[in-house]
């Protein structure tokens, strides 16, 4: 089976470890992930990335010419495209940038003009209702039509695709998995010493964006809620809702319980996690963004939740998109928003050791089984046979 993934998301080596593992699940399993050759990312890396040539045998990152270096939905590649395409020939052509994505059509295209007969497949975490304009509707219509199967990262994404009228094959998981090599259980009684956490403090975590719609000031007044109990919150991260965090948090007198760190690099973030007794993602669905195509938005997954998962720290989420189906039975959910009902989750796992402790557990078996890059590739390769070779 040869399979060719294109997608601006491989740019970064970390980011491709579903797919080695893929290509080492069988001899007869070939993978070339197509990037664009520059690209800006935007945000934090703020510098274009000139994307490099790798050959691992059955694993390959082939950089590909590019119109637009940082704009998702208007990327497309250029003639250089057409030889890999031929010298490859894919049974498996996968477009990682949504049902819109002209780079998608353009793939469907080459497709037939160069007669792959590859089996076309996308994935998108979009989990809004959506209604398109012209020209975009058409380039939609045109993408479905010649879709053979779907890879969603939520399940609202797949009602979605099932209500504009798609009928084709769908598989619901994750875009990337948790490394569970470096996402692992490892006490830091030293960093916590560092940060000025006692022994007997129960630590409340935060990691991601400090913005509106991560729920961080439902948060702040949750601990209000606990406030007589020993606790210190761990808010990794940062954005501009942090002045507006410190205020509401001396307003409630819990200013000097907050510990602030600023963004780490990735292979750091497990030591503040396993720092960690809960790790809280307490989301909140928005409808204040727009786009040319869509309004609004809601949890797509929350990668950092099977992060915690896999260090063994159990997990609260709030119950906005995809958050609940992510813990399933193995955290606990509140109402999004609800501060009450979060301070409630907060209160019974910081006096009930033994009910911490079981989740940890829970989880940690969840992220293992279900969400390590190699279970997301065994779960990619039972689809694509599925599509290959239907019953």
């Amino acid at each position: 089976m040869k399979i060719l993934v294109a997608s601006h998301t491989y740019i970064v080596d970390l980011n491709r470890e579903k797919w080695r593992a893929l290509a080492h699940l069988s001899p007869e399993i070939e993978v070339t992930l197509v990037v664009p050759r520059r690209w800006k990312p935007g945000g934090v890396q703020n510098k274009i990335i000139d994307s490099e040539y790798l050959d691992e045998g059955s694993f390959k990152v082939v950089p590909v010419s590019n119109f637009s270096q940082n704009n998702q939905g208007l990327l497309t590649f250029g003639l250089d495209l057409i030889p890999l395409l031929q010298n490859f020939k894919p049974n498996i052509i996968q477009v990682e940038q949504g049902a819109k994505a002209i780079t998608y059509s353009q793939f469907i295209t080459c497709n037939k003009l160069l007669g792959l007969k590859a089996k076309n497949v996308f994935f998108t975490w979009w989990n809004l209702p959506y209604t398109l304009k012209f020209p975009i509707s058409l380039i939609e219509a045109y993408n479905l039509k010649n879709t053979d199967g779907i890879v969603v990262g939520n399940q609202d994404g797949s009602d979605i695709l099932r209500q504009r009228g798609y009928t084709g094959a769908m598989e619901v998981m994750p875009q990337l998995g948790v490394d569970e090599s470096l996402f692992k259980p490892d006490p830091q009684p030293e960093l916590k010493a560092e940060l000025g956490i006692h022994s007997d403090e129960f630590v409340v975590g935060f990691v991601g964006r400090f913005v509106e719609e991560k729920g961080l000031l439902t948060l702040v007044e949750a601990l209000t809620k606990v406030q007589e109990l020993s606790w210190k919150a761990l808010l990794l991260g940062r954005g501009e809702l942090k002045q507006q965090i410190l205020e509401k948090a001396a307003e409630f007198g819990i200013k000097d319980r907050l510990i602030f760190v600023e963004s780490v690099p990735h292979d750091e973030v497990q030591r503040y996690i396993n720092a960690m007794n809960v790790l809280v993602l307490p989301s909140e669905t928005t409808y204040k963004f727009k786009t040319l195509t869509a309004v609004g938005w809601k949890e797509q997954f929350g990668h950092v939740l099977i992060e915690a998962m896999a260090c063994k720290v159990p997990v609260i989420g709030s119950d906005s998109g995809e958050i609940p189906h992510v813990i399933g039975e193995a955290g606990l959910i509140f109402p999004e928003g609800k501060a009450e009902a979060l301070g409630e989750s907060l209160r019974q796992l910081i006096e009930n050791p033994q009910r911490t402790e079981d989740l940890a557990q829970q989880g940690y078996e969840r992220a293992l089984r279900s969400y390590t890059n190699k279970a997301l590739a065994q779960q990619l390769l039972t689809f694509y046979q599925k599509l290959i070779s239907p019953k």
